[in-house]
């Protein structure tokens, strides 16, 4: 009876062994298996957002059920937009039989490279019924700028 190899004609042996090394340097070993899902951020997938364009603006809107206005910040700068949200809520009840405290909090937040430049001094934001809408006018002169050229 024969031994099977098997062998991956696409990878050279010691490609892969120089590979399994290089990961296994002291600077990595700190690191988790999957650092995807070790950075990511629940908070920041709860903030659902859509973003639209339309009537010369880039029209964004973001899911805050149960947030008021004074726990939103929302931010513009360099082409990333930023929208943090954090509500501290506590209720107290008392009664002859007994006694409850809740406290809750929560924050979401969200940062989103624009896909394309905005006027960031003209920005305009509106809360109702729990869904915050953004504003942000596009620039006047969009696509290509015709270029005079000097000389001969």
């Amino acid at each position: 009876m024969s031994d099977l190899v098997i062998r991956d004609s696409f990878v050279p042996n010691g490609f892969r062994t120089a590979f399994d090394r290089f990961f296994d340097e002291p600077f990595f070993r700190g690191f988790p298996a999957f650092p995807a899902i070790a950075t990511f951020n629940a908070a920041e997938a709860a903030l659902p957002v859509d973003i639209v364009e339309r009537d010369g603006a880039l029209v964004v809107e973001a899911s805050l059920p149960g947030y008021q206005k004074g726990d939103i910040d929302v931010q513009v700068h360099d082409g990333v937009l930023t929208i943090k949200a954090e509500k501290k809520q506590e209720t107290e009840e008392k009664t002859e039989q007994f006694y409850r405290r809740e406290r809750s909090f929560g924050s979401v937040s969200r940062r989103i490279n624009l896909p394309t430049e905005v006027n960031e001094a003209a920005v305009d934001a509106e809360l109702k019924n729990g869904v915050l809408t953004l504003r942000l006018p596009l620039p006047e002169q969009r696509g290509p700028k015709s270029v005079e050229i000097r000389g001969e």
